[in-house]
């Protein structure tokens, strides 16, 4: 892995980590769940800390219990014109529950106690953490043997809606959109690993988990697999091998030893999806193909190759420089050795830097479309100190 640009790491986050137990999840309960759990604003530093709790206030941001039959008359009784999407978890409906409010009701199909445990957690995570970045839940419906989560309603649906597939006629993402996603997946990501105490593992980052409001703002959704991060001296946690294949880290596919840096492989796939327009795991490829960070590995290891995996649909509309250093920071987070990935805060500052330049680039080109083909020169990646010194990147050696 010499051959990879090279970040030079910082090994923790400097926060001071409570020790809240090997688990959050509480044993699941047939008919609801009882707690009601207080929101906790951006900056607190602990998960259990209630919202306004520091001033001597109390919170108010509760999550809401709803009955069935609110929901079904929301969704009009989940029909499908309502259909947002579907998977294994269940299926997802949009919904009105005033005439200013609407909102995206995800009606879960249990499996037993695992399907339960997963509803629990993703209600507690989500009560609990609160930041642009993270997807909002307004409330969630416990009736008897339903459980369904009503969530803000994303418009723009999800970042894997509009980088695969793009219907013809339809506009893809433009290079600074698709960093400006970046960064912000990142921030809702470092609030997790840094500000959330104890830290928490996402543990599902992937594009379709990824959704977008209208300004194409990005938010981390589907907390259901997420964990709380070792504390104290330990170094991982051990769970059993979830996720999405083509997404996990093999440290964690191989052991089921969970840390945060598992978390920073699935960011660097998501960073691949975005600059090459493919598909973390696509099986309708070609066998050498179908894996996207196998068939990339080749490329990145070949800054005169950085060009030949950038998403066709971008039409050269980006800058050469930009893209060398957006594929540094992707073939660092896609290191096989967890502990040389850099933390999600240097990826943050790092990504935030280029989309300053991509903006900046894009305000000197009259009727640009959001960035500008600088030319075909390959720079030196020492030649811009201005990134090297906010995310500590430096040339391969």
């Amino acid at each position: 892995m010499g051959c990879f640009y090279c970040i030079r790491i910082r090994t923790s986050c400097n926060k001071d980590i409570r020790d809240y137990g090997e688990d959050m999840v509480p044993e699941p309960r047939n008919s609801s769940v009882n707690a009601k759990v207080k929101a906790h604003p951006d900056g607190d530093d602990a998960i259990g800390k209630k919202r306004g709790e520091k001033n001597g206030e109390k919170g108010s941001n509760v999550a809401r219990s709803f009955t069935f039959k609110e929901l079904a008359t929301a969704t009009q009784n989940f029909r499908v014109s309502n259909l947002l999407g579907e998977g294994g978890f269940g299926s997802v409906y949009k919904g009105r529950l005033d005439p200013d409010l609407t909102v995206a009701v995800k009606q879960l199909n249990l499996d037993g106690l695992q399907g339960n445990q997963e509803f629990i957690v993703e209600v507690l995570m989500l009560s609990l953490l609160h930041h642009k970045n993270l997807v909002n839940l307004i409330g969630y419906c416990t009736d008897g043997d339903q459980r369904l989560l009503v969530y803000e309603y994303m418009p723009m649906g999800s970042l894997e809606n509009h980088l695969f597939d793009v219907e013809v006629g339809k506009e893809p993402l433009s290079w600074c959109t698709r960093l400006k996603i970046a960064a912000g997946a990142a921030h809702g990501l470092e609030y997790l690993h840094c500000k959330a105490n104890p830290p928490v593992i996402y543990r599902d980052l992937k594009s379709s988990n990824i959704l977008l409001d209208n300004d194409f703002i990005p938010k981390l959704s589907d907390f259901g697999l997420a964990k709380l991060g070792p504390v104290g001296d330990n170094t991982h946690v051990s769970t059993r091998v979830m996720g999405t294949y083509g997404y996990c880290a093999p440290e964690y596919a191989m052991s089921g030893k969970l840390t945060l840096k598992s978390d920073i492989y699935s960011f660097g796939v998501v960073l691949l999806e975005l600059i090459t327009g493919r598909k973390a795991y696509d099986s309708s490829k070609n066998q050498g193909e179908q894996h996207l960070v196998l068939w990339c590995r080749p490329f990145l290891r070949d800054r005169s190759k950085f060009v030949e995996m950038v998403d066709p649909l971008l039409e050269g509309q980006y800058s050469i420089r930009c893209l060398h250093h957006a594929v540094a920071i992707t073939a660092m987070c896609l290191q096989e050795q967890a502990n040389f990935r850099p933390l999600i805060t240097d990826i943050a500052v790092a990504l935030e830097y280029l989309v300053s330049q991509a903006e900046s680039s894009d305000s000197h080109r009259p009727g640009g479309r959001g960035n500008v083909r600088l030319g075909s020169r390959h720079p030196d990646p020492n030649s811009d100190p201005s990134l090297q010194s906010s995310c500590n990147i430096s040339a391969p050696s």
